[in-house]
């Protein structure tokens, strides 16, 4: 069987002359066009840290593709900084991206024929653009993760960029002055790598290589180490091997690795996001993937590591404990892992697994013996109520009050929360409601880090509740609640909440609850009316008319009904 099963079209026969002439100007010669052409969808920039050295490793994955006997064909994709847009007009931007990216990826592929592609990505939306495009196309793929960033430090602690948002907050409320936070800013991002807690982006590589779509130990290694470029040059040896063997990822993204994607998320305390993520994938390759396969998975799973946002370490201090293939083993001799799941590699799960030790390193902290975890269950509950009938998502890791009421305040963009938070207008027992952020009301879907981050910095995590129809980022921790479904912009419940409102959040029951009664409720939603759309031109407007509810994974190519 030929390996060029797709390129074939382009480069056999003497009707494909100007299709080799065109490949011979990119380096082809009279040996080429009989290999694989793979396709490198690099998604370097200098935009973010995050991106900023993947173009090293694009480099070093076309030695890997060269010397298995592959083609690389290098292209171009976006990102988005999260960081940077935070708490910006920007930020309607980052879940766009998600789109962009897979789409660019799918357009390139599909347009160029290409035999496989390996996926290089860094930012949050990287992964599951990435991994949307590769469940679309259906050919030979590999993802590499660009790696996470090294910690920055000051007056003997770590720091991240959840530290200089949390400064933010610090200095609102007077606990630290204007040198301390701008110490803080010069120290937070020390060099290359993605956010260095078990924020979005290390939760979405980690469940990339739970699902087997990742070589082993390469979710979690620091972008500036050497056995980053390593791992990358042999991504591209698998992918060749891959694609000699057709192994597709409909073979390897199953029901099972989903399976294994959440209990792996659930076990490192990773991000909200990632429940937004997977049912997007999951969707992309046809599996049948609900908000309540979450819950169900949690009660089975406990949390094992010790990883901020809510937790002391960073996954540079995880991956030197054993990173998520120790995590893996633990689940899988608990019978919490599937270990006949399939991996880019060939194998399954449960033989890369073979040469793990079952127990964690004593000499370390990070990763907590099945019999002492940091959590009995997972951290990331689903909660529904009359506020939240399609679901909503809590993170109740460090949650000091799991259960909360209070009066609503009301607020109808994100940056009308945040300047009340540092204007001193939140009090303890607050309740927050951020509305109209969801997937068509922003459009876009924010993450609320910079409210969240005050609320922390200004000493009211423990007693301020928070819930929006937008997201949260990775880096959020505390009693919030996002992904609000139906969102505010369709007329859900959360449009009808009115300030002073009574809303109860109970982690516990799993509810999200608005005590207002019935008939008050229908009253209301008959004097609602939708809002006309924010913006009636361009990209924003393209994703507000074809995105979905965030409960099924804000997707924009649902099939008709």
């Amino acid at each position: 069987m030929s390996d060029n099963l797709r390129s074939q079209v382009v480069t056999q026969g003497s009707s494909r002359t100007p299709n080799r002439a065109m490949l011979r100007a990119v380096g082809f010669g009279d040996d080429d066009f009989s290999k694989p052409i793979i396709g490198l969808a690099n998604g370097y920039s200098t935009i973010t840290p995050c991106n900023m050295g993947l173009d090293g490793l694009a480099q070093r994955a076309e030695v890997g593709i060269r010397q298995g006997g592959g083609m690389p064909q290098i292209f171009g994709t976006i990102t988005i900084s999260d960081g940077i847009s935070m708490g910006t007009e920007g930020m309607k931007y980052s879940l766009v991206s998600r789109e962009v990216i897979a789409d660019s990826i799918e357009t390139v592929c599909n347009g160029q024929s290409l035999d496989g592609v390996l996926a290089i990505g860094g930012c949050d939306k990287n992964m599951p653009g990435a991994m949307i495009a590769i469940a679309r196309l259906n050919i030979p793929a590999i993802f590499v993760y660009g790696g996470t960033i090294k910690p920055g430090h000051y007056k003997g602690q770590d720091l991240n960029i959840v530290s200089a948002f949390e400064a933010v907050g610090e200095h609102s409320a007077g606990k630290i002055d204007d040198a301390e936070l701008k110490e803080v800013e010069r120290r937070a991002c020390p060099g290359a790598g993605s956010c260095g807690g078990m924020y979005t982006a290390n939760t979405m590589s980690s469940a990339f290589e739970a699902m087997g779509m990742s070589l082993m130990y390469s979710s979690t290694m620091a972008a500036e180490d050497a056995e980053k470029a390593d791992s990358t040059e042999e991504s591209g040896k698998v992918l060749i091997d891959a694609v000699r063997q057709q192994r597709l990822p409909q073979q390897i993204l199953t029901r099972q690795a989903f399976e294994n994607a959440i209990a792996v998320i659930m076990a490192v305390g990773g991000s909200t996001n990632s429940v937004l993520h997977l049912l997007a994938i999951a969707n992309a390759i046809g599996v049948e993937l609900t908000l309540d396969d979450f819950e169900t998975i949690r009660q089975k799973v406990p949390v094992l590591c010790d990883l901020k946002p809510s937790g002391q370490y960073l996954t540079v201090d995880f991956h030197q404990a054993g990173g998520v293939p120790q995590v893996m083993k633990m689940l899988l001799e608990q019978g919490l892992l599937h270990g006949d799941a399939l991996t880019i590699t060939g194998q399954t799960i449960a033989e890369q697994l073979a040469e793990i030790p079952s127990t964690p390193p004593q000499n370390q902290s990070v990763i907590r013996p099945l019999e002492n975890p940091v959590y009995k269950q997972g951290h990331l509950a689903i909660l529904k109520g009359n506020l939240a009938q399609e679901g909503a998502v809590a993170k109740i890791s460090g949650v000091k009050t799991p259960k909360m009421s209070g009066p609503a305040r009301v607020f109808e963009s994100e940056e009308e929360s945040l300047k009340a938070i540092l204007d001193g207008k939140i009090s303890a027992g607050d309740i927050l409601v951020i509305r109209y952020e969801g997937p068509k009301g922003g459009p876009g879907m924010r993450e609320m880090l910079a409210p969240t981050s005050a609320i922390i910095g200004a000493g009211l995590g423990d007693s301020v509740g928070l819930i929006t129809d937008g997201r949260f980022s990775g880096g959020t921790y505390g009693m919030v609640v996002g992904h609000v479904a139906p969102e505010a912009a369709v007329g859900g419940a959360i449009a009808l909440v009115q300030e002073g409102d009574m809303i109860t959040i109970d982690a516990h029951e799993r509810s999200l609850e608005l005590h207002v009664s019935e008939a008050q409720l229908s009253q209301r939603r008959a004097n609602w009316t939708a809002r006309a759309p924010r913006y009636r031109r361009g990209v924003l407007a393209k994703y507000a008319k074809l995105v979905s509810s965030s409960s099924i994974g804000a997707v924009t190519d649902l099939p008709d009904a």
